[in-house]
């Protein structure tokens, strides 16, 4: 069991994708959020695709059917110092991963992505798929 699950905007294409790892992972999870950040990311792809209006559709019944976090102060705080940790081992990581991790941070979630740059996070519980 790998507990309360935050998803990677890379996971959630995966389980729109029926990927069967990303549907094994779900079955471990106890409870499953996203960030309002992979939403945004989300919704960016859906509009530049070919098919945005059936991409955003789908977005928006997955976020309807989802705990969605939004950003707060607190969710700020947080990437503040990880961004600043991370400038100064030289490892920085892409700057919407850093609020996602920020999000499982302050959430104490279990962020689940396909993305390797998140182990430089070492006070994150990570779980690749």
């Amino acid at each position: 069991m790998i507990g309360r699950c935050l998803l990677d905007t890379n996971v959630v294409i995966a389980l729109f994708a029926d990927d069967p790892a990303v549907l094994a992972l779900l079955q471990d999870c106890e409870e499953v959020f996203v960030s309002s950040v992979v939403l945004g990311e989300l919704y960016y792809g859906a509009a530049k695709s070919a098919h945005a209006v059936e991409n955003t559709r789908r977005i928006d019944e997955f976020a309807s059917s989802i705990a969605v976090l939004p950003c707060t102060q607190e969710t700020a705080r947080r990437y503040g110092r990880l961004k600043e940790s991370l400038l100064s081992k030289g490892t920085p990581i892409p700057e919407n991963d850093l609020w996602i991790a920020a999000h499982a941070d302050e959430h104490q979630l279990t962020l689940t992505s396909r993305d390797d740059h998140f182990r430089h996070i070492t006070s994150l519980s990570l779980h690749t798929c």
